[in-house]
């Protein structure tokens, strides 16, 4: 039996209850007009949408490499200049996977750059990297989890709103990596090379840190496709209320949700250790703003409730690819981040002119 929630006091409508057909839920009687909470499940055109939207993502990314070997064939065009495409979506994509859980939940995580910077930091102390590279990995992927744990409870058992419970972790976060590496930058020691090694060593011309973000990836779109977790994420960003009387509890979901995006933010570290062999207070500057733009890009509602992992995955790479052009081209960091903040907007109309048409 599919999940579908109803936001009044009755119980939920199933399927079977809309006709025994299969078909989607008609809305119930008292609830006509558009304004209602209760909104008819179209399963088979919100698929449709999904894809189309996917379709024009790789348009994008096919038009993107198209002005790359056209202003740059020599530079763009090599396998060398691929893989480094690649390696550098890796540490970003693991965020936005994270980001994506939070943001389809109804919620939005602004730490994640000082997170993952404070996971850095910590891995890399005098203190932890004498235990070796194993408790390196452990350290980092706990301390992420851990602050995503602490802004879980400020918003789902504090009530705090995931902007301001968010922004407070970034400040704090960002201020104890800081302290903890008095604002200097720690290197990996040699002994612990095997944190390098992810970044180095390649299998089938790729390296690990690649596969890395795709089982995070291929992890992420299972939860999320798959299983009862994912379920609810999308019950509770749609309508918390409606989840509530369903049975779900909401507090607990949200916790997890950022402990989810905190894990995440554990794992980036490992892969930001491996590709500059360095932990320091300064990674992942603006990696919140990156993370947020390619969910919104990747089709995620900002208002929750509607969103995939696969859309999220091709907005990071539309997003790296428009680095790199900028990169191999010459231009300025600051046309960069102009033409960024351009595409959020121009992602956002379409999502809200997408939300007032015609179902």
């Amino acid at each position: 039996m599919t999940d579908t929630f109803h936001s009044g006091g009755s119980a939920p409508r199933t399927e079977k209850d809309a006709g025994g057909h299969g078909g989607a839920p008609t809305r119930p009687a008292g609830k006509s007009g558009s304004g209602g909470p209760w909104r008819p499940l179209r399963r088979g055109g919100a698929a449709e949408g999904r894809e189309i939207h996917h379709l024009g993502l790789v348009a994008a990314l096919v038009l993107l490499c198209a002005v790359g070997v056209a202003t740059k064939p020599d530079n763009f065009a090599t396998s060398g200049n691929a893989v480094g495409i690649l390696a550098l979506a890796a540490t970003i994509g693991v965020i936005t996977v994270g980001q994506t859980f939070v943001i389809i939940g109804g919620g939005i995580d602004l730490s994640v750059g000082s997170v993952m910077a404070l996971a850095s930091v910590w891995a890399t102390t005098v203190a932890t990297q004498s235990y070796g590279p194993a408790v390196m990995a452990l350290c980092a992927i706990l301390v992420g989890t851990g602050a995503g744990v602490a802004s879980g409870l400020l918003i789902s058992y504090g009530r705090l709103v995931p902007f301001i419970a968010t922004l407070a972790m970034l400040v704090a976060a960002r201020g104890l990596a800081q302290r903890m590496s008095d604002r200097r930058t720690q290197l990996v020691r040699p002994e612990n090379d095997a944190i390098e090694a992810l970044s180095t060593t390649k299998v089938l011309g790729l390296p690990l840190v690649v596969y890395i973000f795709a089982a995070v990836a291929a992890a992420g779109w299972l939860l999320l496709n798959r299983t009862t977790f994912g379920r609810r994420t999308f019950a509770v960003g749609g309508n918390p209320e409606a989840a509530r009387l369903a049975g779900i509890d909401v507090r607990r979901h949200t916790l997890l949700l950022y402990a989810l995006s905190g894990f995440c933010c554990g794992i980036a570290a490992i892969i930001i250790m491996a590709r500059t062999t360095t932990g320091s207070s300064t990674h992942g500057d603006l990696y919140e703003l990156d993370a947020i733009a390619a969910v919104i890009i990747g089709g995620t509602l900002l208002t929750g409730g509607r969103g995939t992992v696969i859309g999220s995955i091709l907005g990071v790479l539309v997003f790296t690819l428009i680095t790199n052009l900028f990169i191999l081209n010459g231009l300025d960091t600051s046309d960069q981040l102009i033409a960024k903040g351009a595409i959020i907007v121009i992602a956002v109309l379409l999502q809200r002119r997408g939300l007032r048409s015609p179902t």
